[in-house]
């Protein structure tokens, strides 16, 4: 039986999946296809190169560094949040906290990571063969948050986000033969969301990235029709939903170490649960 795994990702709310896939290494509990979208790339990474608590670090620590995210890159660089810092200086050969690269190209699982064409609009599934050592480019794409950051190129295309235009892509891991697929959240899952502040967000796009922009502003329908298709696809058996009961009003960008700690410490209790949903007694 092949399994999947998908995580949605959600900036620093991420560390809740962190701690499901810490779990997961603990217990030696791998999957056939793993899906990332946006921060969720970064937490599959760190899970196919086998380096346990290396994603929790980028959580806990360089989030609260300035070349990570400040006004003073936005000045600087036009960016406030910096993906060439996160997925290059850090994580690079030589930086900081490098990607075991060789490790994640010999695991035999599929690595998926979802980011959304800038002029497009349309989402482009990247996989491990588009990786290269020192080039983690399409986590960068997939990980650009519009107005927060610039479109990131790979390749002759521009990316951002891959959540604004398929936030649950639950189709990728189906697609690719698994029968069960686990699905990481970072909001309950009974949590809708409206779609507010990316329709504001859309304002400032919607002239150079008119497609970019209309996916902002249907992100939010998506997501939860999205949600409500896993809830449906959970009571069949085919899904297990992975979500933290609460998220005291943590948003994407925010810096509080000790709510990303405790959503961390919730993820890694919360994935026992897979045990059961992935081997059956």
């Amino acid at each position: 039986m092949k399994t999947g795994i998908v995580d949605v990702g959600g900036g620093l709310r991420g560390s809740y999946g962190c701690g499901v896939f810490d779990y997961c290494m603990d217990k030696g509990i791998s999957f056939d296809v793993c899906v990332g979208v946006s921060a969720g790339s970064g937490n599959i990474a760190s899970f196919l190169a086998g380096q346990r608590g290396r994603s929790l670090r980028f959580y806990v620590d360089y989030a609260f560094r300035k070349e990570y995210m400040s006004f003073r890159n936005l000045v600087q660089k036009g960016a406030y949040l910096d993906v060439q810092y996160i997925y290059g200086t850090l994580t690079d050969q030589g930086g900081e906290d490098p990607l075991d690269y060789d490790a994640l190209a010999r695991n035999p699982s599929q690595m998926i990571v979802v980011a959304s064409d800038a002029v497009s609009g349309k989402s482009r599934y990247f996989t491990k063969e588009d990786l290269k050592r020192n080039d983690y480019g399409i986590m960068k794409g997939s990980s650009s948050i519009p107005v927060v950051c610039k479109p990131f190129p790979v390749g002759d295309r521009l990316y951002y986000d891959g959540a604004i235009s398929d936030a649950i892509p639950l189709g990728q891991a189906f697609g690719r033969g698994c029968e069960k697929v686990v699905l990481v959240l970072t909001r309950p899952k009974g949590m809708s969301i409206s779609g507010k502040r990316e329709t504001r967000l859309s304002r400032f796009i919607r002239y150079r990235y008119p497609e970019t922009a209309k996916n902002l502003c249907l992100r939010a329908k998506r997501y939860n029709e999205g949600v409500a298709r896993a809830r449906e696809l959970e009571k069949k058996g085919s899904v297990l939903i992975v979500a933290p009961k609460s998220i005291e009003g943590m948003k994407t960008l925010t810096r509080d170490k000790k709510q990303i700690m405790d959503l961390y410490e919730r993820g890694y209790a919360d994935a026992a649960a897979i045990n059961r949903f992935v081997s059956p007694r």
